[in-house]
């Protein structure tokens, strides 16, 4: 519909702000000094970590967490072990994990950990080390400095992280150094690395990086000694490296909760500006397919504008396109991508892994307790801007999440939303339910609060919540406040529970120029219904009947509010008067609704 093309498009950011939730009171802080060795002949590294850490909580820890995450790629680690038990394994993990030899596991060793100076001791369980500090906790407020010296080895590429994967690229460094586990308003978040995704401390991360010299770097931050390295120098000759066998990269990432870097001797580089935007950067070999890594920059420019003006600028100065060889994982500042593939795939995975950068990177949802806001509304936005950049019908942009969702239901393998990531029975039922469920969850908020609220919702929630790790109920209060409507009930049934969407008209009996149109609430969730009457004289007029629990309906010019509907009834009458007899009522003929029966959403004289 041109209406909602037109809405899609509006992006004015409103300027007031809602009241900050409890979670974004105060945030842990931490800031990150590193300083590595990579030995690309063992695919071994040695580093020291210098961490200093604030306590803005108003907790005393007495104890703290580090995620050790290559220590997952061994022969029966959580992450194998789960992998070969599992109804339907990822093909991309499989058995590979049990099959590796001692030089191709990775792994992360401590060797030693000091607070304020003073030595401490530490445990460490498979992907997570424990710290006790019961004779230095950290006070409120307190800011305290951990020096490590620490070794790991490079895995054979399995899962996101790895060395020499199936595009040949040598080094995707992700999850590569022990890093500081999340603590928040529910407390420590050492969970362990089993297979999905990722939560930490916002930090600023200086970080320098020794490898052979024939290697070129790419990754989170800015590279602060491009000159000296010789990389994009640009106003005269190279520097002479003959005599060197390494050089070291020096990056600096401000207000990140992650570092993630890639090597390869073999990079092209390639760069262009966002006009009052990132510089973007493009990293890819002769394995890629040169002619989609050609067209992308053009794409990725349009890309920064739309998400501008869609959902809020991004903050950053630099934004990198790596191949990394495994699917798509995105990290601050910068995304792994595998370098194959026909352009429109190529740049949808594009487009999902850079809008991550607004919700994995910017808001940092738990992606292991909130999955489905991860995913689904980095899925629901990157099918918005997918059909507005490739020109497709905006109508069925969503049509594939709703798909995924009523083959779940048929499967009869749904579990709530509130199932952590890793806990799910299936890997499929985790897919379909934090991408296309999570996905219909935006999709049909904008159905119950309208366009103008939903667009200007999504807009503030990230105005308000970035850099703040917000929750579910963070998110909600913005549309609460926003549309005057109570929403606590939609969370609840579709986060909560597995009770499925399907509303009929059952009968209709006219009396001249007025009908009486009987409907139902078959299914066992209750939402608000939008009913659209065709009159024999081909005029169409929409009602919309809310939930009484809404205590408000939307604000719809076309569509006339109707007396609210009750959750405890199971049925409604809607008395309409026309300018002709009744030929047809549709309920949701825009398919917001997930109603798993279509088939009675319709009545026809």
């Amino acid at each position: 519909m041109k209406k909602r093309t037109q809405l899609f498009l509006f992006g004015a950011v409103c300027s007031a702000f809602v009241a900050m939730g409890q979670q974004a009171a105060w945030q842990q802080a931490a800031k990150y000094q590193m300083d590595v060795n990579m030995d690309v002949k063992k695919h071994q590294f040695t580093g020291k970590q210098r961490l200093e850490y604030t306590n803005n909580s108003p907790d005393t820890l007495k104890k703290v967490y580090y995620h050790l995450y290559f220590n997952a790629f061994q022969p029966g680690s959580m992450m194998d072990v789960r992998s070969r038990t599992i109804a339907d394994p990822d093909k991309r993990v499989g058995d590979r994990i049990s099959k590796l030899q001692p030089h191709e596991i990775g792994y992360q060793k401590v060797q030693s950990l000091t607070l304020n100076g003073q030595p401490v001791t530490f445990s460490v369980m498979e992907t997570v080390m424990k710290v006790p500090l019961d004779q230095q906790p950290i006070a409120p407020g307190a800011t305290v400095v951990f020096e490590m010296e620490f070794e790991g080895q490079v895995p054979v590429q399995i899962r996101r992280s790895g060395r020499n994967n199936v595009e040949e690229i040598d080094y995707s460094m992700a999850q590569w150094y022990p890093k500081m586990a999340e603590y928040d308003k529910d407390g420590w978040h050492p969970d362990f690395y089993v297979g999905r995704e990722f939560y930490g401390v916002w930090s600023d991360f200086d970080v320098k990086i020794t490898i052979d010299k024939s290697y070129v770097l790419a990754g989170t931050g800015y590279l602060q000694n491009a000159e000296e390295i010789g990389y994009g120098y640009q106003t005269g000759a190279q520097p002479n490296h003959k005599k060197k066998k390494t050089l070291t990269w020096h990056f600096v990432a401000p207000q990140v909760h992650d570092f993630m870097w890639a090597a390869d001797p073999d990079y092209n580089h390639y760069k262009l500006q966002v006009p009052d935007g990132p510089m973007l950067h493009f990293f890819y070999t002769k394995t890629a397919n040169t002619e989609a890594w050609e067209q992308l920059p053009e794409y990725a420019v349009k890309f920064f504008k739309l998400m501008e003006s869609l959902v809020g600028k991004y903050p950053y100065e630099q934004y990198s396109v790596i191949q990394g060889g495994d699917g798509g994982m995105e990290y601050p500042m910068a995304t792994l991508v595998r370098g194959n593939g026909k352009f429109e795939g190529f740049f949808g995975l594009f487009v999902h892994e850079a809008v991550h950068s607004w919700y994995y990177g910017l808001l940092g949802f738990h992606e292991g307790k909130y999955p489905w806001m991860d995913e689904g509304f980095t899925s629901y936005v990157e099918n918005e801007v997918v059909a507005a950049l490739l020109r497709k019908d905006m109508d069925k942009a969503h049509q594939g999440n709703y798909g995924n969702y009523f083959y779940l239901v048929d499967q009869n393998k749904e579990e709530p939303l509130t199932t952590h990531a890793d806990h799910y029975n299936e890997n499929r039922t985790y897919g379909i339910n934090s991408y296309s469920k999570g996905g219909i969850f935006l999709h049909q908020l904008r159905y119950i609060v309208g366009e103008e609220v939903f667009w200007t919702g999504m807009q503030q929630f990230f105005e308000q919540f970035k850099y703040r790790h917000p929750d579910p109920h963070d998110f909600i209060r913005v549309f609460e406040r926003l549309s005057d409507m109570e929403l606590d009930w939609y969370m609840d049934y579709w986060v909560g529970t597995t009770k499925h969407i399907d509303y009929a008209v059952d009968t209709v009996i006219q009396n001249g120029n007025k009908a009486t149109i009987n409907l139902q609430r078959v299914g066992l969730m209750p939402m608000p219904v939008d009913v659209f009457v065709k009159f024999t004289n081909g005029e169409v007029r929409g009602y919309t009947i809310p939930l009484a629990m809404m205590f408000q309906a939307k604000n719809d010019e076309s569509l006339a509010p109707q007396t609210p509907w009750r959750w405890t009834h199971p049925t409604y009458t809607l008395e309409v008067e026309g300018p002709a007899p009744v030929e047809a009522v549709v309920i949701d003929n825009y398919g917001f609704m997930a109603d798993i029966n279509q088939g009675n959403n319709a009545w026809k004289k």
